[in-house]
């Protein structure tokens, strides 16, 4: 997921706004009355309307985005096509994704995409696991939030059909929200090839795995996958200017064609 295609959008809906502009105030009163339009006019007075409404849309409240990575499963499956909320964490400008009206803010459990901080013109998504001031530990593959373990539940084990073996799975969770966790027994618990990312002296790193206080307006997310995820553990804090939404609902999976709704 990049932001590409955002600023594609906003190019054509500024050249097709100039042309409907141009034309209506200026070029219309040079032709004759019964003359046609230019071709050039005409598809761009057609499509500045549509354009305009698609832009509106997707920068204002919902985004379509496709899922490119297991990390977060088993919420989410590689080629998910989701639906991504983006009124609930305040309105943003777009293209600069400055917030300039406070709606709400992400909370624990959220699934939330976001611009990747090492290179924000990438769009990741994780989920929520510390708000700021939270203390984050993640040792021998328990989460502890301000000195509570987080609860989990173990359940049936998890088929991965790609490669073909069982994973144990559990429900953790986290706040209000319930959600599904995998988590490999064999994988080492550290953490290794750290990134030198801004408050890394927030965090202290041990055979055990990392423990981190979040900073003021940022965020500590992780991978449903948790053994399969480069999150916050690797990259750091994802710090609120970097928010792009609220990710709510799968509407497509050319895969498998049963997964479509709303996921926790």
């Amino acid at each position: 997921m990049d932001m590409d295609f955002a600023v594609i959008l906003f190019l054509l809906l500024v050249a097709t706004g100039a042309i409907w502009l141009l034309d209506r105030f200026w070029l219309k009163k040079l032709r004759a009355k019964d003359a046609p339009d230019p071709w050039w006019v005409e598809y761009g007075a057609s499509f500045f309307p549509v354009i305009l409404a698609v832009f509106l849309l997707r920068s204002f409240l919902v985004e379509p985005f496709k899922i490119p990575s297991g990390s977060m499963i088993p919420t989410l499956h590689v080629g998910d096509f989701i639906l991504v909320n983006k009124y609930d964490y305040g309105i943003r400008l777009p293209i600069l994704n400055k917030k300039i009206i406070a709606v709400g803010t992400p909370q624990r459990g959220d699934v939330m995409v976001f611009r990747y901080p090492e290179n924000p013109s990438l769009d990741y998504i994780k989920r929520v696991v510390g708000l700021p001031g939270d203390k984050i530990s993640y040792l021998n593959k328990r989460l502890t939030i301000n000195g509570q373990e987080v609860p989990e539940k173990k359940i049936a084990d998890y088929l991965n059909a790609d490669r073909l073996y069982y994973t144990p799975r559990y429900i953790e969770t986290l706040g209000t929200v319930q959600h599904q966790i995998l988590i490999e027994p064999d994988a080492p618990p550290f953490v290794s090839q750290v990134s030198d990312f801004p408050f890394r002296n927030n965090c202290h790193y041990n055979s055990e795995g990392v423990s981190c206080v979040v900073p003021p307006g940022h965020y500590f997310v992780m991978g449903d996958n948790r053994d399969d995820s480069m999150d916050s553990r690797y990259w750091g804090f994802v710090p609120d200017r970097n928010i792009v939404g609220k990710a709510f609902f799968i509407w497509f999976n050319f895969s498998d064609l049963k997964r479509i709704g709303p996921f926790k």
